[in-house]
């Protein structure tokens, strides 16, 4: 490694390590601020709220590790800048592309190792978060009594008002307790003095009441009130709180706990139920079709045979367990469901021959013999055409459009124009319309009826069964969007480290006396910009009006853009040894800007309103 490169990289190791060690503070110390407060009321050991805040390490590092690339970056070169290091290079004959390539390959080192964080670490650590969490929520509170305040111990079944408590010694005086377990037997305890205290398994709370009586309905008797007295009593309420238990497996994994491997193996099967969906889509509008054309069932068509396309996930998956073995190792995916079959189609296996029973040779299965639709003496010229007809008919029908009926079995294929009311007026005398009925096209252009066949009566399709179809089409893009949203995801992330590299690197060459202030606002807007783009992507790939690639990759596409252009300009112009700040800065944004509204067509009074 030349001397020139470690410098760079020594220059930008020290703000990387402060920047993300900073910003992962202030997050973490965000996440204790919103969650220590319900957690310590659950009664939880300090042990399982430390592991709560650890588990969310790895979420926050996977957000703070771009921004402190951008902040390490922007620091590093407006520092060089401004003491005319770069100046110095570049009348050595160092380019800006040399200057930034070092950073660009500790960028890319970066963003390999931070794919596979968000790869394996991260979705465990997201995994048994959340499973903690259950854990957590499943607990009860822990018991707490406050003074001259009815307490409600059991929900609508037990009320505890204690006159006054010492949190020393945990003794009771003046002592209230309303029990309304039984609504025949209603019962209230009074006593002077107690102890009160929780069992050892912190699920029932235990009071030992002295010099007190009790107050109960009697059952037998509901018109008297009966007091008891007693010097000491124990009194037990069960289930105040119960004993935190961790769950040690839990198969139940969401897109946000899955590595790579296993979200693209899901990515799969739902390819899989998409196809097969638009294929029933398909044979079902087709069916419909032919019954209407022919009046007859379609040939039963194979089963489709689906084939997915490699995807992004996939190919990072051969790739992984090409350079490092089982490190990706993803859970076996269930096999995709067999197409269904289509109605009025039955497949039963074939018996397998016993031994006691020589096995036959296969028979032949003769063909199917095509319908008779005309005499054996005549040549089949034509086909039929059916018409459906609800109503009766009338005597003066309204003449109809011409139906374009084709002969495929002639050596030349024509079309003729032929009239359907003139083929349905061909029908035998006293024969009423049925449901369906077959008029035979002759040649010369006569007609003649063929009576249905009920066999051969066809269900057309109806509009809920095709919106099932078409919901299951939608329900399979769904599921295909959103583990594809979450491998981008990991991706872009990844990326961003470079992409930051070549945005920020231009901007503090650019403006070497910009210090904190141009360290703190550019992160600012890029952090701004491009998590509200990650999150409005994600929104709209889920609603599968973007497709999830450029949902996640459109802000690193703009951001490279950017940074690329910036970059041959510095390279052109060169950094100013003196002068530009933050200021200047602002000032150059304010002044594009007007120029681009002036060329957009904006009046100058509205620009200043």
């Amino acid at each position: 490694m030349k001397i020139l490169t470690r410098y760079i990289l020594r220059e930008h190791l020290g703000p990387l390590a402060f920047a993300s060690a900073a910003l992962t503070a202030l997050l973490l110390l965000n996440q204790v601020a919103k969650q220590f407060g319900s957690l310590v009321g659950k009664g939880l050991g300090w042990g399982v709220i430390g592991e709560v805040f650890y588990l969310s390490v790895p979420f926050i590092i996977a957000m703070t590790l771009p921004m402190a690339v951008l902040v390490a970056v922007l620091y590093a070169f407006s520092r060089l800048a401004s003491e005319n290091e770069v100046t110095a290079l570049r009348a050595s004959g160092v380019s800006m592309v040399k200057l930034v390539r070092p950073v660009l390959w500790g960028g890319a080192v970066l963003a390999l190792l931070m794919l596979l964080f968000n790869d394996q670490v991260l979705p465990r650590a997201n995994h048994r978060l959340r499973t903690l969490e259950t854990d957590i929520a499943r607990k009860k509170p822990t018991f707490a009594l406050h003074e001259q305040v009815i307490n409600e111990v059991i929900p609508g079944k037990i009320f505890l008002k204690p006159g006054h408590i010492d949190e020393a010694t945990n003794r009771l005086r003046e002592v209230f307790i309303y029990n309304f377990e039984d609504p025949t037997r209603r019962k209230t305890i009074y006593a002077d003095s107690g102890h009160m205290g929780l069992t050892r398994d912190q699920t029932t709370l235990q009071m030992t009441l002295h010099h007190g009586y009790v107050l109960e309905v009697p059952r037998d008797d509901p018109g008297t009130l009966q007091r008891l007295y007693f010097t000491t009593d124990l009194v037990r309420v069960r289930g105040v709180a119960n004993e935190f238990e961790k769950t040690e497996k839990d198969s139940y994994k969401s897109e946000r706990e899955m590595t790579v491997c296993e979200m693209s193996n899901q990515y799969e099967q739902g390819a899989q139920q998409l196809q097969v969906a638009r294929h029933d889509l398909a044979s079902t509008l087709g069916n419909a079709a032919y019954a209407a054309a022919t009046g007859e069932r379609r040939p039963v068509a194979e089963p489709v045979r689906t084939s997915t396309p490699p995807s992004s996930g996939a190919l990072y998956c051969d790739l992984v367990s090409r350079v490092f073995g089982n490190v990706a190792t993803a859970e076996a995916a269930e096999p995709p469901a067999a197409p269904r079959a289509r109605q009025g189609t039955t497949s039963k296996p074939a018996p397998e021959p016993s031994a006691a029973t020589p096995a036959k040779p296969a028979a032949k299965t003769p063909a199917a013999k095509p319908v008779a639709t005309q005499p054996p003496g005549l040549p089949s010229l034509g086909q039929q055409y059916v018409r459906q007809h609800a109503a009766p008919r009338r005597a003066a029908p309204k003449k109809p459009a011409a139906a374009t009926v084709q002969h495929p079995e002639s050596a030349r294929a024509t079309k003729r124009r032929v009239n359907p009311d003139s083929l349905l007026h061909a029908l035998p005398p006293g024969v009423r319309r049925p449901g369906a009925e077959s008029v035979l096209l002759q040649p010369g252009g006569a007609a003649r009826y063929v009576p249905p066949n009920p066999a051969s009566r066809i269900t057309l399709p109806s509009p809920g069964q095709l919106d099932v179809l078409r919901a299951r089409i939608t329900d399979a893009r769904t599921t295909m969007n959103r583990y594809e949203v979450e491998i981008q995801k990991k991706f872009a992330l990844a990326a961003a480290c470079i992409v930051f590299v070549i945005f920020g690197a231009p901007i503090a060459l650019r403006f070497p006396r910009g210090g904190v202030g141009l360290v703190i606002g550019v992160s600012l807007v890029a952090f701004s910009l491009y998590y509200v783009c990650l999150i409005a992507g994600e929104t709209l790939a889920d609603k599968l009006i973007l497709s999830p690639f450029w949902a996640m990759w459109m802000a690193n596409v703009v951001f490279a853009v950017v940074g690329v252009v910036l970059l041959a300009r510095v390279q052109r112009t060169g950094p100013a040894a003196r002068g530009g700040d933050a200021a200047e800065m602002w000032e150059t944004i304010r002044t594009r800007f007007a120029r681009l509204l002036r060329r957009v067509g904006i009046p100058a009074d509205r620009r200043a309103a």
